[in-house]
């Protein structure tokens, strides 16, 4: 188990931060790494690595079906391409050309989707993407990666590089906790326990993983112990991890900026149906778009806060099986 950083006074920034970190250092350290972008290396933070290595950077303008293309040939010929852009228009417009260019022909490249979930915020329902987890999910070959803060971010992105596959990574636009540190492990593959506890668990992906654990702190003052795992890796997702965690504690609640269907909650109940069943309760979007407004309005309608997130673990726990004498089992 790690100890994540928890206070009030948490220092806060956009998961983003972490993508262009990373790719800087990458460019620094591995020469075949490219970074490509559609018309948007201010907002994805591609800007500062097409200026210092313009060489192995293309801008291709608002054509992400085009630009899938191009760095698949790059792949080809041994390099590293990173395809950046929002998630709404990458995966999300070019998505035919994922599967085909990238998937089946097993390419080596990297796709950043940038301004996924509601903190995209006044951007609106167009570019709030809430369904690229579940269409990168179902391709054959692909890695699906939602980090949890700017550090696993960064950590993620660094991951990517050397992983020899396809590889997409979702991250956000607003500020959000930095509750990870340089020591936190991160392995494509595997989830990482936060906060351990005997009465159910709460599985988080990327911004949802820091409420999550806000809402164990509130049910911990109510004499519950919540167990918090950050599954940063959806594909491969850690079965080890799920199982234990149903076995050890009898309920499962998944947290994601996302969709109810297809994204980390089906992931998990994948799981569960063919290996252990328990109650499990998705917080997420319920199969509705998004709309223009500050990110904590739109976490508050659209059900992501910490609060939703307590409510929805005491319905679990209120689910699981009853003993002879009526008494919850543990």
């Amino acid at each position: 188990m790690v100890e994540p950083l928890f206070d009030k006074d948490i220092k806060k920034a956009p998961t983003r931060d972490g993508y262009g970190e990373a790719i800087m250092e990458l460019g620094q350290t591995n020469p075949d790494v490219f970074v490509l972008s559609g018309d948007l290396t201010e907002s994805t933070r591609t800007l500062k690595f097409s200026k210092k290595y313009p060489d192995r950077f293309i801008e291709s303008g608002v054509a992400e079906q085009n630009m899938v293309g191009m760095a698949a040939g790059l792949a080809f010929e041994g390099k590293i391409p990173f395809v950046s852009s929002f998630a709404a228009f990458s995966p999300g417009r070019n998505w035919d050309q994922i599967r085909v260019s990238i998937c089946y022909s097993q390419a080596n490249v990297k796709i950043a989707g940038s301004h996924a979930g509601l903190l995209t915020g006044g951007d609106g329902a167009t570019h709030q993407a809430l369904e690229d987890i579940a269409i990168t999910r179902c391709l054959p070959s692909m890695v699906v990666l939602a980090p949890c803060d700017k550090v696993e971010t960064k950590k993620a992105t660094i991951a990517a590089a050397q992983y020899i596959g396809p590889v997409y990574i979702r991250f956000a636009r607003d500020k959000t906790p930095v509750f990870t540190t340089d020591n936190t492990p991160f392995e494509i593959g595997k989830a990482l326990m936060l906060r351990d506890g005997a009465d159910a668990t709460i599985i988080a992906c990327g911004t949802m993983v820091y409420p999550s654990l806000e809402a164990s702190e509130k049910l911990s003052k109510e004499g519950y112990l919540i167990r918090v795992i950050n599954s940063p890796s959806i594909k491969p997702i850690d079965i080890d991890a799920i199982i234990a965690a149903a076995k050890d504690t009898g309920a499962i609640v998944t947290a994601e900026e996302h969709q109810v269907y297809g994204g980390l909650g089906g992931a998990v109940a994948e799981v569960l149906t063919t290996s252990f069943p328990v109650p499990q309760e998705i917080v997420g979007v319920m199969d509705t778009f998004g709309e223009s407004g500050e990110p904590k309005e739109l976490w508050e309608k659209y059900g992501l806060t910490a609060e939703h997130i307590v409510s929805a673990t005491k319905k679990a726990m209120e689910r699981k099986p009853r003993g002879p004498k009526g008494e919850r089992a543990s």
